[in-house]
């Protein structure tokens, strides 16, 4: 099992992560990007105290972006986003502000 402080890297306060929370009880997070769906699960568990239902993991590709010192192209790192749907009745306070 990893630390928490290791899957769980930031939430993902976004307009449309804040419309999934309020539709469909479901919160973003950027994790780990060798993390599983059950230490995602165990994490979001024990450290807000909620019952997650499902954990849904994507990639999120990396964007180009010019390096202003010099004249070239670089590239943002890819990044792991999971999304963590809670049992009806349950909510993040921290996540959200």
């Amino acid at each position: 099992m990893k630390a928490l402080s290791d899957v769980l890297i930031r939430p993902l306060i976004t307009e449309k992560g804040t419309n999934q929370t309020a539709d469909h009880n479901q919160y973003a997070f950027e994790v780990a990007s060798d993390a599983t769906k059950i230490d995602i699960a165990n994490a979001v568990r024990q450290v807000y105290k909620v019952q997650v239902v499902k954990v849904q993991t994507l990639w999120v590709k990396g964007r180009p972006k010019r390096l202003a010192s010099q004249r070239r192209m670089g590239r943002t790192s890819n990044w792991k986003k999971a999304v963590v749907r809670l049992a009806p009745g349950q909510q993040i306070s921290d996540a959200t502000q």
